[in-house]
């Protein structure tokens, strides 16, 4: 087969430059895809082409191989006649072609070398560079796992965490991390769990290396970094890592809450007001925003102002427990019991599994003396959380107080085997046995109790607590060693310090009783906060502001308002909680009338029998009680074997 024709007439003459060889080789072949690239060479004529049947062009290429440095070299045969001058022109043509065809492998060669090295040294240079990301080993994109690899692995990485299986979870986040260093939430859930295993140090490592990663973008990762240092105390460094979230995002609500609530702590009331209405503004309605800002409300007795707030809260989010829990409790410390048993439904309507609905609600319950409703509700809270000790605690108190104290002890003991590091626990049993006489058990309790964490808030009421044993017991000085450790880690507890001059007046130490009030006076801090900033509050969370300061009582011609007419004003419908009928003389024994049936809630919407309830609290069967989700599982699998 003739790649080019012959631009000779003649047709005896056998031009076969291009010919097919009869053997195949690879270097032929080659060759042959390289040709179409060169021009069309000039026809010249061969004295005797029947005594050879190796064509020019090989010649040419092995000439070419043999010396390939060379751009016209023309092997000196006999077979063709004047080939440098015939040829020349050619040769010096397709001498370059080869040439490029000869070297083409080695010009690749070149060029992948020196991109190579140049890869090589902007990797070296990168690795040196903090801007950078963290280094890591350059994969091919084609074996990198897709993006829903990651979602599955944080998923099954947070369930490990919450099955305390932290060493496989924090495995699964790292190599997250590895293949997917610039999403963000591979390192706050590695954070996280190494901040519930108190690895404090590891986790600013984690977040700092995430906010490099990120290059400062993410401000998820800056708002958990500002909250591990709050919790460490570092209050400097956590407002300039929240002040830099809100910089990175300024649409990101907690970390503005967050801010707000590290300022209520350090009393900074004003501060934390302009946080939490920039909040607002940047983000728009929030219901934890607008739940801080009520409870601040509720501190400064300005409960109509709370109400409001709270009522904006619920209709953000209607399914926000904490919301009606915290307006449930106001209107109880305001004896509006029948309105904070109505609040109190809707917030196990909106969450019927919350632990912290089930508990304040049964609490309620049993301190306006309906005992068995109490008992009942801290009942059905724990078959919907087995693995919770507050509720068990609770109910033992319960128990104590209306019932035996062995009862009692077998709540306590189930509930610190659920959870040996609650101390709370520890320290209400210790109580409970000091009441029954077993100082040695009392003490035995408390200092379990102080184990677990001499500087936080249970261990002050412990210490206290402690102090009252021995001082029954006439080991005064052993007292006032308590309640001066007490004191050291809560010093604005007023019980503390009028039980410590209270021994030292019943010692005739009436001076030294005196010295100790007037230390708490001195001491104590008191937060004045004022009203002024309702003014600028009103503007951003509603434009009807002169109907809003008759509401507020902002107006001097607000005296004549009926309170009923806050009901319309706030917004609360007919879907919201009826607060007309509120009255603080409401008879604590009579039923709501609300209409909700408590057991047929259950049954729709938790399948449990109430019936059922009182055998799986028994004290012969507490420490095997299983939640009905886990027996339907396990009768679903003895079904399928």
């Amino acid at each position: 087969m003739n790649a080019f024709p012959s631009p000779s007439s003649s047709s005896s003459s056998n031009f076969n430059l291009f010919t097919q060889p009869k053997h195949n080789n690879y270097y032929h072949v080659k060759f042959g895809i390289k040709i179409p690239v060169l021009p069309s060479p000039p026809c010249c004529s061969l004295r005797d082409s029947s005594s050879s049947t190796t064509t020019v062009l090989d010649k040419n290429a092995i000439s070419s191989q043999q010396s390939p440095s060379s751009n016209v070299v023309l092997p000196k045969d006999a077979n063709y006649e004047g080939g440098l001058v015939v040829r020349r022109p050619v040769m010096e043509v397709s001498g370059d072609e080869e040439e490029d065809g000869g070297k083409d492998a080695t010009d690749d060669d070149e060029a992948n070398g020196s991109a190579s090295a140049i890869d090589a040294g902007l990797t070296k240079f990168a690795k040196k560079m903090p801007m950078f990301e963290p280094e890591r080993v350059e994969s091919n994109p084609k074996e990198k796992p897709l993006t829903v690899n990651l979602d599955l692995a944080l998923y099954r990485a947070k369930v490990l965490a919450r099955k305390f299986l932290y060493e496989e979870a924090e495995a699964i986040l790292q190599k997250c991390i590895y293949c997917w260093p610039e999403d963000g939430r591979a390192y706050v859930a590695l954070g996280k769990i190494l901040s519930k295993q108190s690895k404090t140090g590891k986790a600013r490592e984690v977040y700092e290396k995430g906010c490099q990663a990120t290059q400062g973008e993410n401000a998820y990762i800056w708002q958990c970094w500002a909250v591990l240092e709050n919790k460490m105390g570092n209050m400097r460094r956590a407002r300039e890592l929240f002040d830099a979230a809100t910089v990175a995002d300024k649409k990101h609500v907690a970390a503005w809450h967050g801010w707000a609530v590290l300022e209520l702590k350090q009393g900074n009331i004003k501060k934390a007001r302009s946080l939490l209405v920039k909040g607002l503004k940047y983000c728009g309605e929030n219901e934890y925003i607008y739940q801080t800002l009520a409870l601040l409300e509720v501190k400064a007795n300005r409960y109509q102002q709370a109400r409001y707030l709270f009522s904006q809260a619920t209709k953000c989010n209607p399914n926000s427990c904490a919301s009606w829990l915290a307006w449930a409790q106001m209107e109880v410390e305001q004896e509006n019991y029948r309105a904070a048993r109505k609040l109190f439904e809707k917030a196990v309507q909106a969450s019927p599994k919350n632990r912290f609905a089930w508990h304040v609600w049964g609490i309620f319950e049993s301190k306006m003396g309906n005992i068995d409703k109490g008992r009942k509700l801290l009942k059905i809270g724990h078959a919907l959380n087995p693995r919770d000790p507050v509720l068990l605690q609770s109910l033992a108190l319960l128990e104590y107080k209306h019932s035996t104290a062995n009862l009692a002890r077998v709540l306590f003991r189930r509930a610190s085997e659920l959870d040996p590091r609650h101390q709370p626990v520890w320290f209400a049993w210790g109580w409970m046995e000091w009441k029954e006489g077993n100082l040695n058990k009392a003490r035995e309790l408390y200092q379990k109790s102080l184990s677990i964490d001499s500087n936080s808030e249970s261990a002050a009421r412990c210490l206290q607590a402690w102090g009252v044993l021995e001082q029954r017991a006439g080991n005064l000085s052993a007292a006032r060693r308590l309640f001066r450790s007490s004191l050291n880690i809560n010093s604005q507890s007023y019980v503390t310090w009028m039980t410590w001059a209270s021994l030292e007046e019943d010692q005739g130490n009436s001076v030294r009783a005196e010295e100790i009030r007037n230390l708490y006076f001195q001491q104590r801090t008191e937060v004045v906060d004022d009203a002024s900033w309702v003014m600028g509050f009103l503007d951003i969370i509603d434009p009807a502001v002169d109907r809003l300061k008759r509401l507020l009582k902002l107006d001097p011609n607000s005296s004549n308002m009926m309170p009923d007419s806050f009901k319309s004003i706030a917004g609360i419908n007919k879907n919201k909680v009826d607060l007309a009928g509120t009255s603080s003389n409401v008879d604590d024994g009579e039923e709501d009338e609300s209409g909700f049936d408590l057991d047929a809630f259950i049954m729709e919407r938790l399948s449990l029998d109430t019936s059922k309830l009182e055998v799986q609290l028994e004290p012969s069967t507490v420490k095997t009680s299983k939640s009905p989700r886990s027996i339907w599982r396990s009768n679903n699998r003895i079904v399928k074997v």
